[in-house]
C-alpha cells in the first residue's frame, strides 16, 4: 500500500497552492506565513494542517519548522511548495531588483538543503522571468542547483487548466537528485473551450434591487439559482450556502461612470467628457460575460461585473480563482480580496501536483 504524499506549504498564504495539492491526494501538513487572517482562513480550510507563523526573514526559525515535522514523524517530506513574495520584481511594483523581499525564496533554499524533499515547487510572478535579464529566475535556478535540485520553469496560463481567469505565472518545480528534466501537465482544455465568467458566477446573488439599487447583502445567503454550468455545479458540490459574497456599493460617480462601460471595455469607452478622469491602464474594466476574466488583483477596485454596476465579490473573485465555495475565507473584506488575490488557483495548483505525484512515484518504484 502506497504512502500518502507529504506536503509544506512556505509563505502559504489562504492556501490555494495547499488546496490545490490537498485536492490531489497529498497530506499537507504544515502552511507558514506571517498574515494572521490568512492564517486562519488557512487553518480553517486544510483539515488537519497546522498552521505556523513565522517571520521567514529571519533563517533560524526555520528551525522550528524542522522540530515540528520531526515531532510528527516526518523525517522524509515528500514535496516543499511555496509562493515567496517578490514584489520587487513585480510589474506593478518599482521593478527595484534588489528589493529584500525578492531574496525571501533563500527561506525555502535553506530548509530544502536541511529536509532535502523529494519534490521543490515554486511559484511567482512572470517578472521574476521576463524583467532585467530574467535575473530573478536566475537566481532561483543556481541556489537550488547548489543544493542538488535542477528547477524547471514554466510559465503556465490559468485558462489552460479550467480556471475561469486570464492569469499566467511562472512555476519553477525541481527532483531531487532526478537526472530526467520534469515535463509539466499538459493543458485540459482548449482555447475555444475556456471557462467563461458568465459559466463561473452566474449562479450567485445578483446583490441588486428590482429597481437597480446595489445592495451590501448578508454574510451568509442562500443560493437564489441551481447551477448554470458544470464548473458551477463543482464550485458547489460541497456547499449549501454562498459565504464570502458581500457586495462593496461604489460612490455615485464610480456607479454613473461603469453604467457607460460595455462588458469587456474600460474607461476608454466612456464618452469624450470623462475619459480624461482616468489614467489607469485598468481602471473601470468591466469583465466579459463570454470570457475568463481577468487576473484577480487584491482588491484595487478596478474590475466591474459584466453585469451588475459593482466590483466583484470576495466569493466571485474566489469562483474566479478557482475556489470551492465551501472555501471560507476570515478577516475583515480587505483582507479577504488580498487572501484571494495573491492565491495560486487551487485548479492549477492540482494539475501541478498530480504531475509532481507521477515523478515521486516512478522514483520510487
Amino acid at each position: 500500500m502506497k504512502h500518502i504524499l507529504t506536503c509544506v506549504d512556505l509563505f502559504c498564504g489562504a492556501g490555494g497552492l495547499s488546496k490545490g495539492f490537498l485536492d490531489a491526494g497529498y497530506d499537507v501538513v504544515l502552511g507558514v506565513d506571517y498574515d494572521d487572517a490568512a492564517l486562519e482562513t488557512f487553518r480553517k480550510n486544510h483539515g488537519h494542517a497546522t498552521a505556523m507563523k513565522l517571520d521567514l526573514y529571519n533563517h533560524e526559525n526555520l528551525d522550528q519548522i524542522v522540530k515540528f515535522l520531526d515531532k510528527k514523524g516526518i523525517r522524509n517530506l515528500d514535496v516543499l511548495v511555496g509562493g515567496p513574495p517578490c514584489q520587487g520584481f513585480s510589474y506593478a511594483g518599482k521593478m527595484d531588483i534588489n528589493d529584500k523581499r525578492n531574496f525571501l525564496y533563500l527561506a525555502m533554499v535553506k530548509l530544502t538543503e536541511r529536509l532535502k524533499p523529494k519534490a521543490v515547487l515554486l511559484e511567482n510572478v512572470l517578472a521574476m522571468i521576463e524583467a532585467n535579464g530574467g535575473v530573478g529566475a536566475k537566481r532561483v535556478i543556481e541556489d537550488f542547483k547548489a543544493i542538488g535540485y535542477n528547477m524547471t520553469p514554466k510559465i503556465l496560463f490559468a485558462p489552460d487548466y479550467g480556471v475561469p481567469q486570464v492569469r499566467r505565472r511562472v512555476f519553477f518545480v525541481g527532483i531531487r537528485d532526478s537526472k530526467k528534466t520534469f515535463e509539466f501537465p499538459t493543458p485540459t482544455v482548449q482555447p475555444e473551450q475556456y471557462i467563461t465568467c458568465e459559466q463561473a458566477i452566474s449562479d450567485l446573488p445578483s446583490l441588486q434591487t428590482e429597481d437597480g439599487q446595489i445592495i451590501r447583502g448578508e454574510k451568509v445567503q442562500d443560493y437564489m439559482t441551481p447551477p448554470n454550468s458544470s464548473y458551477q455545479e463543482k464550485m458547489r458540490e460541497n456547499s449549501s450556502k454562498v459565504y464570502n459574497h458581500t457586495g462593496s456599493i461604489p460612490i455615485e460617480k464610480t456607479r454613473k461612470m461603469i453604467a457607460l462601460v460595455p462588458e469587456g471595455k474600460n474607461y476608454l469607452a466612456l464618452p469624450d467628457e470623462y475619459r480624461g478622469l482616468y489614467k489607469y491602464h485598468e481602471a473601470l474594466t468591466r469583465y466579459h460575460s463570454k470570457k475568463p476574466s481577468l487576473t484577480i488583483n487584491t482588491g484595487h477596485r478596478s474590475h466591474f461585473h459584466y453585469k451588475w454596476n459593482r466590483i466583484p465579490t470576495v466569493r466571485e473573485s474566489a469562483r474566479l480563482q478557482s475556489f470551492p465555495d465551501d472555501f471560507i475565507f476570515f478577516g475583515n473584506q480587505s483582507d479577504q480580496f488580498k487572501q484571494v488575490g495573491n492565491a495560486v488557483p487551487p485548479m492549477l495548483g492540482q494539475a501541478i501536483a498530480e504531475q509532481i505525484k507521477k515523478y515521486i512515484t516512478e522514483t520510487e518504484e
